[in-house]
């Protein structure tokens, strides 16, 4: 009984920092428990993690034709013009996802304030997790729609089977992080309380960009980064004392 009230006191003013994965969490006791014949089981939160990085395996493109004239109807009809072109020519290709982006048209004001002419700018988007069939398509679109900007990312596939197997691994973590706590405070035992889970990904973006296209449309290599997924687990859990 006495062990059993020095460790209670012990634990109600601990934080202990204990690492999951390449990260330094905190473990930390709180003074809420369950009741028991004996008093109150004292109850600890901890956190446990588990990271991997994954290469990009999406990229998306984005196309983009810029209009200038003298009125805002010839503005939207030399756009849409435009954009109908390349959206028919681009859905040519079943390697790659076409949809449309922004279109905007806005008037150009001279030093009176007068509107001097209009400006309008329309987007299409191409994605794909074929790098050469969209770069090349990219490449044929580009004397209408030049590129105007590049991203990579993780597939949702991809993401979502990396998730699974880093669960396994942040499970084991907060498993063995309990018993250890356990250990180290003299309690004979741990029950989990509840659970929580997340997951994130951090991007790191590749050095290599593609920022336009060569004058005879030939395709430029594209290269994506990585992502660091992670899968946090967290929970709290009863510390239990062997009762008579």
């Amino acid at each position: 009984m006495y062990r059993s009230r020095q460790n209670w006191k012990w634990l109600c003013g601990l934080a202990l920092c204990v690492s999951a994965s390449t990260t330094t969490l905190p473990v930390l006791a709180q003074q809420e428990g369950e009741e028991t014949k004996g008093g109150k089981w004292p109850q600890a939160s901890l956190r446990a993690e588990a990271s991997e990085q994954i290469a990009q395996d999406t990229v998306r493109i984005t196309l983009a034709s810029e209009v200038s004239d003298t009125t805002q109807s010839a503005v939207a009809k030399a756009l849409s013009k435009t954009l109908q072109s390349v959206m028919t020519d681009a859905k040519g290709d079943a390697k790659v996802e076409v949809t449309s982006g922004n279109y905007h048209v806005w008037p150009m004001n001279d030093e009176k304030g007068k509107i001097s002419n209009w400006r309008g700018r329309g987007e299409i988007f191409l994605k794909s997790t074929d790098f050469a069939a969209a770069s090349e398509l990219a490449a044929q679109l580009s004397d209408r729609m030049p590129i105007a900007n590049l991203d990579f990312s993780v597939s949702p596939k991809v993401r979502a089977k990396q998730e699974e197997a880093l669960l396994a691994q942040a499970v084991k973590a907060f498993g063995q992080r309990a018993q250890a706590l356990t250990d180290a405070l003299g309690f004979a035992s741990y029950s989990i309380r509840n659970i929580d889970l997340s997951a994130a990904g951090a991007q790191y973006q590749s050095a290599q960009r593609m920022v336009g296209m060569a004058a005879d449309k030939s395709s430029v290599p594209l290269e994506g980064g990585t992502e660091t997924v992670t899968v946090s687990i967290h929970g709290s859990i009863f510390l239990q004392t062997m009762q008579k």
